[in-house]
């Protein structure tokens, strides 16, 4: 009697959504330790939590990334991609930033949960964001404003894009008065009139507020 051929054992085929280590990259890291910040908030950003995403063990993710601190530069960097600056090497000032602080509100809506950490990191962890804040300030001097002034105000437009991007994630019944219903006239009026508009409350005041700053720094320019 023939005996059967025995040819290779099949190769086990590895769990979709799951790289192995080997196919580990820093991009792809990043995009996993984002997903575990915008589900479990800085606390639970671990390598641990990171690699079992993954499916790899914490020992081959450290391979690739040295520390949380690592990560979370990468993770910045990451976001940062989505902030529109290639305007102010080609627009007038107040066009730049408009797109600017439009995409960069979008952005920080949709990762909330990163505003407390990427707000207060060192800018030297991330050229990305280096080369951002110098496309930005090179917008400004070629509106004329003197250097002494760049700073100030795109640190007061970051701080208005931050209230902003939080401001997105709060309930559409944020402003309901409940049980004091029928007392406030004037502010009850005023929300049913916005309501009326169809546009969500965020979103108007973000519009209102952008308009309004970017008016008011290129009026007062210095």
């Amino acid at each position: 009697m023939s005996r059967p051929t025995v040819g290779p054992a099949p190769a086990r085929r590895r769990r979709a959504g799951r790289p192995s280590a080997g196919v580990l990259d820093r991009r792809i890291i990043a995009r996993a330790a984002l997903d575990v910040v915008s589900a479990r908030g800085y606390s639970g950003l671990t390598m641990s939590a990171v690699a079992t995403s993954l499916g790899v063990s914490p020992s081959a993710l450290y391979n690739h990334v040295s520390s949380k601190q690592e990560l979370l530069q990468w993770i910045q960097e990451l976001v940062m991609d989505g902030v529109d600056h290639s305007l102010f090497a080609t627009h007038p000032l107040d066009e730049a930033l408009v797109r600017w602080a439009r995409t960069y509100r979008d952005v920080f809506a949709d990762h909330a949960p990163l505003i407390p950490l990427i707000a207060v990191m060192p800018v030297s962890s991330s050229r990305r964001l280096l080369e951002m804040y110098e496309a930005v300030t090179g917008g400004f001097v070629r509106a004329g404003w003197p250097r002494e002034a760049v700073v100030p105000a795109i640190v007061a437009l970051e701080s208005f894009v931050f209230g902003s991007a939080l401001d997105a994630t709060a309930p559409d019944d944020i402003f309901d008065p409940g049980e004091h219903a029928g007392t406030l006239p004037q502010f009850e009026d005023a929300l049913a009139a916005q309501r009326a508009t169809g546009e969500h409350n965020a979103d108007a005041a973000f519009a209102t507020g952008l308009r309004a700053m970017v008016a008011g720094l290129l009026a007062s320019r210095p």
